[in-house]
């Protein structure tokens, strides 16, 4: 889902003193201090920080949600897009690094899978820690995915693309003064996503979990494996019911599957969670 103004609260300050809480590319909606494992998320194109707010409700205490702000959109939408894949993940590496004081994992859909991977890629070139696991969702592996031309297309051709993968609210799509605007970052997405060509480098170590729809036409099942010629470390594929906006609907049986694969004791239900807001 996206929005065209402003929608999300300024980033969370102070708590713990740490920097990066103040940076306008990381949000924290529920700051946890003393969580022992932070979350990572990388927004969809077209996607903000608010598409994983609902998630925090779903995460235990030991785990704090870290969501990445794309430029251009929600609380940036003054600030000027970024159409590099190494400009965009250069920055947030830089915004990210000092937030990695502790194991951490990387969580990323569609367009937000290359981000979470090309991250993860620049996080250990500047001597990181590796993330705990690389979760991808809703993307081939980088090298195999179709690169595409919606971002040369009409504003017509683009909006029946959002319409086919049903990531956007069509109230959004037939308002004449929201819309042009909303198409603009999220052509500049596409634009991004469309012209990323990534370039040969050193397997990771960290395990990877594809997540994908059953239905997913971006991402099936069987042409996920792909990304495990990308790690020495262990790849699974897990499928889950719908389409490529799957973890909408099936959120709370994302974040459960994300948090056995981080530690089974997270998820074993002895938490007392709020419902989803």
């Amino acid at each position: 889902m996206v929005s065209a103004r402003p929608a999300v609260p300024a980033p969370a300050r102070g708590g713990d003193g740490s920097l990066w809480r103040s940076s306008p590319w990381i949000r924290c909606w529920s700051p946890r201090p003393a969580a022992r494992l932070r979350l990572v998320c990388l927004p969809h194109a077209g996607g903000g920080a608010s598409a994983y707010r609902p998630w925090a409700a779903l995460l235990p205490p030991e785990v704090e949600l870290l969501t990445v702000q794309y430029p251009g959109r929600e609380d940036r939408f003054q600030d000027p897009l970024v159409d590099g894949m190494q400009d965009l993940v250069t920055r947030i590496a830089g915004a990210l690094t000092p937030a990695l004081d502790r194991p951490y994992a990387l969580f990323g859909h569609s367009m937000g899978s290359a981000v979470a991977w090309e991250l993860a890629h620049e996080l250990r070139h500047r001597g990181a820690p590796a993330p705990r696991r690389l979760f991808v969702s809703g993307r081939e592996a980088p090298g195999t995915a179709t690169a595409g031309e919606v971002h040369r297309q009409t504003d017509e051709v683009l909006c029946r693309e959002l319409e086919r993968l049903g990531g956007t609210s069509l109230e959004v799509l037939a308002d004449d003064g929201v819309r042009p605007l909303v198409l603009g970052y999220i052509r500049n997405d596409y634009r991004l996503i469309e012209t990323y060509r990534p370039v040969p480098r050193t397997p990771l170590s960290c395990p990877i979990a594809v997540f994908a729809g059953e239905s997913d036409p971006e991402l099936t099942p069987g042409s996920a494996g792909g990304w495990a010629e990308l790690t020495t470390g262990h790849t699974e594929v897990r499928s889950f019911p719908g389409g490529h906006f799957y973890l909408n609907r099936q959120r709370r049986e994302v974040v459960g599957a994300v948090l056995r694969r981080l530690d089974p004791s997270l998820a074993r239900g002895d938490h007392r969670w709020p419902s989803t807001p």
